[in-house]
């Protein structure tokens, strides 16, 4: 079975230092999170920013490109920027999602699908996932298709059955978020099951979910994302003491499954990624 590619999602948008206060704020917080979880065998961060002093929720450039420059200073990490632009707002959203794209980060997410979340809308017009996938290619970034429910999938389909994407497309399968999919090992075969041939795929789990769904991505042969974005609590009512005890566990995981786990180079191979300078 190929190697498995660990992603580290060390902050998100919701998690604060009162649910846990080892959740990273300022830039500094967050690339030196990145790469510890290097260090313990992520190929991939997937970044959000946060505004230093308060955590609350940012989509500011200088913000990004000061934890790129300080992860790129220190380790070989894939850099996965975020484009999901949930707290925006003015005008032009389309133009400030596609922001982080000048930054030449080697991944980026995009969510092409809308679906309510939590307590709000999440938007994701189809004039913003055309321009997402063309400026994108344009750019040598390559999507991370963050999926929600089977419909996000299908949307997915329509821009590969264009050649939207390069070879091979990459899935983030997005399991037990608020009004999205269950997560449930019947759900989660049942979205591997619609995804194209060739696909690369990574499962992720919210909260309670998390250890489930990642064991059954590493039996099925998928990738794997962990970190404060998605869970606060390595085992049940112990908080994690950092995102690399993430990381730890999930490397640990993955080698009694019988699956080593990709460097970053490694990663940026099953991919098909080109390094970005």
């Amino acid at each position: 079975m190929k190697k498995v590619i660990i992603t580290a999602a060390v902050t998100g948008s919701f998690p604060t230092k009162e649910m846990n206060p080892a959740v990273p704020y300022t830039p500094a917080e967050i690339a030196a999170a990145a790469v510890d979880c290097c260090r313990a065998g992520a190929a991939i961060v997937h970044i959000h920013v946060r505004e230093p002093e308060t955590g609350r929720p940012a989509f500011r450039l200088d913000l990004f490109m000061e934890v790129v420059e300080r992860i790129r200073q220190k380790c070989n990490l894939i850099i996965n920027l975020t484009t999901s632009g949930f707290n925006l707002q003015g005008d032009d959203i389309i133009a400030q999602r596609l922001q982080p794209l000048s930054l030449k980060p080697e991944l980026c997410s995009l969510d092409i699908g809308s679906m309510n979340f939590h307590d709000r809308a999440f938007i994701n017009p189809p004039e913003w996932g055309q321009a997402a996938v063309k400026s994108m290619r344009e750019a040598g970034v390559k999507p991370e298709i963050e999926v929600f429910d089977i419909g996000h999938i299908y949307q997915a389909l329509a821009f590969i059955e264009k050649d939207a994407f390069e070879s091979p497309p990459y899935f983030q399968l997005c399991m037990g978020v608020r009004w999205g999919i269950e997560a449930s090992p019947e759900n989660l075969l049942f979205m591997k099951s619609k995804l194209p041939p060739g696909a690369e795929w990574s499962v992720l789990g919210v909260g309670k979910s998390q250890l489930a769904m990642i064991g059954m991505a590493l039996i099925l042969g998928g990738h794997i994302r962990v970190g404060f974005e998605d869970n606060l609590y390595i085992r049940k009512g112990e908080p994690a003491k950092s995102n690399a005890q993430f990381v730890e566990m999930a490397a640990e995981l993955a080698h009694r499954f019988q699956r080593d786990v990709a460097t970053p180079d490694e990663a940026r191979s099953i991919l098909g990624i080109k390094k970005q300078v």
